[in-house]
């Protein structure tokens, strides 16, 4: 869901990878439904395994309760985001993790400036 926000909420250039140190083998279908009610449509993406090349090669790394199992790169922008795990949740459930992931997503995005041309 974050990569998804961002994707189409940055109002500049920028490379956004999604992926995961231990991911799922398909998108939750719930999750799929409550990004298609913003007008998301996740519905093809693939959960992916996180490299070390791709950490390695990024400025900011967002977690979501990785902990150890993430790799950590000197120099690299590192955000730990503690929010539930959707998987398993109703449409009901999972609403609120999506509203809380697109809030963070333009802080940071924000902070990056990422959100305006200027």
């Amino acid at each position: 869901m974050a990569a998804a926000f961002a994707s189409n909420l940055a109002q500049k250039p920028t490379e956004i990878l999604s992926g995961g140190s231990n991911p799922a083998e398909q998108v939750d279908p719930e999750v799929v439904t409550v990004m298609a009610e913003v007008g998301i449509d996740i519905a093809d993406e693939v959960p992916r395994h996180w490299t070390d090349e791709a950490v390695a090669d990024a400025d900011v790394v967002i977690t979501m309760g990785c902990g150890d199992e993430c790799p950590v790169f000197p120099g690299i922008r590192y955000e730990d985001w503690p929010l539930p795990d959707p998987a398993g949740r109703t449409a009901q459930q999972t609403r609120p993790i999506r509203d809380e992931i697109r809030t963070r997503v333009v802080e940071l995005l924000e902070s990056l400036e990422l959100l305006t041309d200027d």
